[in-house]
């Protein structure tokens, strides 16, 4: 496999990809270039016309419009660009997944649109997305053998939440937000890593009714001695 494509969940750094897009979406970091954000845009719009294993640098800086020295001097390797790349579509997930939950006016609206919506952003994005159909030997494998990495970023972000309804007084203080969050997560991921044949993933108000179904039960803590 190619080293740029086997960058796409893991890396070198202490952080995962994925958990720096958390971070950056939480804090609303905003710390691209003009030039830089040229280059990433023609990788992107490259990365989806023509895949990430069929791309160079140079395709890239002529789509670019820019020299091949430039993008180098910005992303020293393929490896580091589609990083960054993949990088910026998490973060989008993670701005649009935030924006999404604000139109819902009660806790158990927010979870219903949550699922949806990130059921969406993944599923239709033309890099993520793509490559989980057409590379899911690549994506699914990163997503299960990562030591449970993915889910718990994803897990870290959707407590956050859970969290902030429990300071509203939206949901019971002795909500186990962490583990309702694990649950809520690794559901989600299955219907992304494994294709299902009784719920259509397209049909969003199919969805819509099995998170009200199966996940909003969970904003209930158990009962006293069950």
């Amino acid at each position: 496999m190619e080293p740029a494509l086997a960058a796409l969940m893991t890396t070198s750094e202490p952080q995962s990809l994925l958990e720096r897009a958390y971070i950056d979406a939480v804090e609303q970091v905003e710390d691209t270039d003009e030039i830089s954000a040229r280059v990433l845009d023609a990788a992107y719009e490259q990365f989806c016309r023509m895949g990430i294993q069929r791309s160079t640098m140079e395709d890239v800086a002529r789509r670019a419009g820019v020299s091949r020295i430039t993008v180098y001097r910005r992303f020293a390797t393929k490896t580091a660009l589609v990083e960054q790349v993949v990088r910026r579509e998490f973060r989008k997930y993670f701005d649009q997944f935030l924006v999404d939950i604000r139109q819902a006016e009660t806790a158990a609206d927010r979870v219903v649109l949550g699922f949806v919506s990130s059921l969406r952003a993944i599923r239709n994005n033309p890099l993520i997305g793509g490559l989980m159909e057409t590379e899911p030997d690549l994506l699914v494998p990163s997503m299960i053998n990562d030591g449970g990495r993915t889910v718990a970023v994803v897990r870290q972000f959707v407590a956050d939440q859970l969290r902030r309804e429990q300071r509203a007084g939206n949901v019971s203080e002795e909500l186990d937000v962490d583990l309702v969050a694990e649950m809520m997560v690794r559901i989600s991921a299955s219907f992304l890593a494994i294709p299902s044949r009784l719920v259509d993933l397209d049909d969003e108000e199919q969805l819509a009714a099995l998170a009200r179904r199966f996940l909003v039960p969970m904003l209930e803590p158990p009962a006293a001695g069950s």
